[in-house]
């Protein structure tokens, strides 16, 4: 029986992946730097917002451009990874390229790619000729604004050959040590090599050591600087029903009566720092000056940024724009009887946001969790995280051959919930189906609640499982 012919588009997806595996790391801009210079630079044709940290990126980012959306730009926006298809990493006007268009910028690269490979004697990566696609992608709509996540790190990330006039730091935590680092120091100084010369820099809260790190290069580079507690912040926050309500300090002013459809303490701090962003990117940044690292550490209460009105942004437009906002992936409620959640946490850090987002936002009174993992991440750290909210756990592995064995992550969790809180599924779709059942035999029905999560493979899994619309 012959095989059935791949359509363009699927022949395109697998020349990308032929050239490597996403997350090598190679540290090097030569490549991409060559490879910009051939394509006449396309990354310098409009200006950019570049975000970089362990934790809230993709949410920051597509926050980020919910509000710059609002305001009639017409926005690029680069994320990675993905979770169901590689269209999704370029977005233009808050849609994924269709795939037409993206076999048509792929071919508008191709030819160059291999005198590239040829010169350098390494072939270009995965993600380096992905880079290279939207900054392409962008300069031909064109774009008035483009908001590009880092893939890892930032200092080498391939998506540094752009000068941010934004630079957005989030939280940074362990994660990617293998390749970045193995102290909070060093991943810091990795992820602050987005901050350049003249630029704003828009600082998430951080740990006191990765802030000292981040506000050295901003005084090395002479760049701006806003800090999360200390010039910018959220002032106050509720539950609401399908979100929460927010009252935010910018840099130029209060903003009020904002609802925003995500759930969670990090996600109102996302929210803030992407408000800071766009507030920078519109209308310049705090004074420049001296820093003392000391006050630059630490939050202090009550203590806001007064810049006067001078740069602040329309209240209606920022109100809308955050009512229209979504981060797919991200404590994602996409089926109810029991409550279905889709969350993409893969380290400590995040699974900490994760568990103190399901419990003060949703109430279950039954929570049956389903894990797949990526083996190189701190899985003891994950599980310890979620031991204390879920009742029972279902342990499987996704579709990426990362994902840890079955047994390996069964026995582990094991020996932080016992053996009987414990059972182990060989695929996704019947761990889903376990922990459905799970969920629902004790007759709590309508409080009772599945939490997927792992990794973005194994929520953009689960949504290819469940049916669920294509990602925006």
């Amino acid at each position: 029986m012959s095989q059935p012919r791949l359509t363009e588009y699927e022949n395109v997806v697998a020349a990308i992946g032929a050239r490597g595996i996403e997350w090598e790391f190679d540290p090097t801009l030569d490549r991409i730097r060559d490879l910009m210079d051939v394509l006449g630079d396309p990354q310098r044709a409009y200006p950019v917002i570049h975000v970089a940290g362990t934790n809230g990126k993709t949410s920051t980012v597509r926050l980020i451009a919910a509000l710059l959306r609002e305001r009639g730009l017409r926005v690029g926006v680069f994320t990675s990874p993905h979770l169901t298809t590689l269209r999704e990493r370029i977005d233009i006007d808050g849609e994924p390229i269709g795939e037409e268009r993206f076999v048509e910028v792929y071919e508008d690269v191709q030819p160059y790619l291999g005198l590239i490979d040829d010169k350098h004697g390494t072939r270009l990566s995965f993600f380096e000729v992905l880079t290279a696609m939207a900054f392409a992608a962008f300069a031909d709509a064109p774009v008035d604004v483009a908001v590009v996540e880092t893939g890892m790190g930032g200092a080498w990330d391939a998506t540094n050959v752009a000068d941010g006039a934004v630079a957005v730091v989030t939280p940074i935590g362990l994660d990617h040590t293998r390749y970045l680092g193995e102290t909070i120091e060093e991943i810091a100084g990795e992820k602050a090599g987005i901050i350049k010369p003249g630029a704003i820099a828009v600082l998430a809260q951080q740990q006191v050591a990765a802030a000292e790190v981040l506000l050295r290069r901003v005084a090395e580079t002479g760049a701006a600087v806003a800090r999360e507690g200390i010039e910018y912040g959220v002032l106050s926050r509720d539950v609401a029903f399908g979100g929460q309500q927010l009252r935010i300090q910018g840099l130029h002013g209060v903003y009020d009566e904002i609802f925003l459809p995500l759930f969670g303490e990090h996600h109102a701090s996302n929210a803030a720092t992407a408000l800071a962003a766009v507030e920078s990117f519109a209308s310049g940044a705090p004074t420049r000056g001296e820093i003392d690292l000391e006050a630059a550490t630490r939050i202090a209460p009550g203590e806001t940024y007064t810049g006067g009105d001078a740069g602040q942004l329309d209240p209606a437009l920022v109100r809308s724009g955050f009512a229209k906002s979504s981060s797919p992936g991200r404590l994602e409620v996409v089926r109810s009887g029991p409550t279905v959640l889709l969350d993409a946490a893969h380290n400590p850090a995040g699974m900490a946001a994760t568990v103190a987002t399901v419990t003060e936002s949703f109430g279950f009174t039954r929570l049956v969790g389903v894990l797949a993992v990526a083996a190189d991440k701190d899985v003891a750290g994950v599980l310890d995280q979620l031991e204390p909210v879920v009742a029972e756990l279902v342990v499987t592995r996704n579709s990426s051959s990362r994902s840890m064995p079955v047994e390996e992550l069964a026995e582990l969790a094991e020996s932080v919930f016992g053996p009987e809180r414990v059972h182990a599924a060989a695929r996704l779709d019947d761990a889903i189906d376990r922990a459905l059942g799970l969920a629902e035999e004790t007759g709590e029905y309508r409080g009772a609640g599945v939490l997927i999560t792992g990794s973005v493979v194994t929520v953009g899994d689960a949504r290819t499982l469940l049916r669920v619309e294509e990602s925006r």
